[in-house]
């Protein structure tokens, strides 16, 4: 099950250097948008991901992929590939639940949709996610909104929105 929160991030309002944390290059496409079945290949490593419906949580399933299947499964892909750095930044916060550290996932997106920036943190319950204080450099919470998903830029592009 994930259960994540998204926010709309504006990089001159990102109030350090995100160049020292830990970061890893990302190209992600879909075969299927609803439920969606992505593959995605982080640095090296291809995996094939289904997710369930639903927007603060969901089903969430990932399998590790050989190289020449993750490349053929890209071929597969339907509308637009999303490439993007994910910055893995301390979120100085624990999980309500859990007491787990929890992370931000700082995405800066390349190519054509290079004016967007997501923060997204996982959580290990409904109520951790609804508890959590959202810190002062995060944008409008995107979570659940039609438009802002990986999937749904992948099927139709940047949102009028934006």
């Amino acid at each position: 099950m994930e259960i994540e929160r998204k926010f709309r991030i504006y990089r001159n309002q990102i109030p350090f250097d995100i160049s020292g944390f830990p970061s890893k290059e990302i190209r992600q496409g879909y075969i299927l948008h609803s439920p969606a079945l992505r593959i995605r290949k982080e640095n090296e490593d291809y995996i094939l991901t289904y997710k369930g419906r639903g927007s603060l949580s969901r089903e969430e399933i990932n399998i590790t992929l050989p190289e020449a299947a993750g490349e053929k499964l890209f071929t597969k892909c339907d509308g637009h590939l999303i490439d993007k750095t994910r910055y893995l930044i301390p979120a100085n916060a624990k999980d309500a639940t859990s007491g787990r550290d929890l992370v931000i996932e700082l995405d800066i997106f390349h190519g054509e949709f290079d004016s967007l920036c997501y923060a997204e943190v996982e959580f290990d319950s409904e109520e951790s996610a609804n508890s959590y204080i959202v810190p002062d450099w995060f944008g409008k919470d995107l979570t659940g909104i039609h438009g802002f998903s990986n999937s749904d830029l992948s099927k139709y592009g940047l949102p009028a929105d934006i």
